[in-house]
């Protein structure tokens, strides 16, 4: 899957919840979520038949030997699921393609790292 920028998702949405929720989420060696950091490559959401939701989230690492590569999938799983009520499943897929780079990060994540 190709990341795309980071989008705009309607105030009050199930997406824009989860990428409220995705900014609870920290690569504890970096002191910036992970959504501002620019592992998140994409949120989809899917209606199910009986009107219930499922949110695919696809991300990635900062690399592949990041300690948290076993925790922090199931963490951004289980918050999505227990923090946005609108949600009955989630499911986090793991890509390293492409791989991540700080140009992934936002501006905000950059300036408060110090390389602005």
């Amino acid at each position: 899957m190709e990341p795309t920028e980071p989008q705009e998702h309607p105030p009050g949405s199930v997406e824009a919840k989860v990428v409220d929720v995705l900014k609870t989420c920290y690569d504890p060696e970096i002191p910036v979520d992970i959504y501002e950091l620019g592992l998140i490559y994409a949120v989809e959401v899917e209606e199910g038949e009986e009107g219930g939701r499922k949110v695919h989230v696809t991300m990635t690492l900062t690399s592949p030997a990041c300690p948290v590569a076993g925790t922090l999938p199931g963490e951004v799983q289980r918050k999505v699921l227990e923090e946005v009520a609108e949600v009955d499943d989630s499911q986090v897929d793991i890509t390293w393609d492409p791989p991540w780079s700080v140009d992934r990060m936002s501006e905000a994540a950059k300036l408060q790292l110090g390389m602005m």
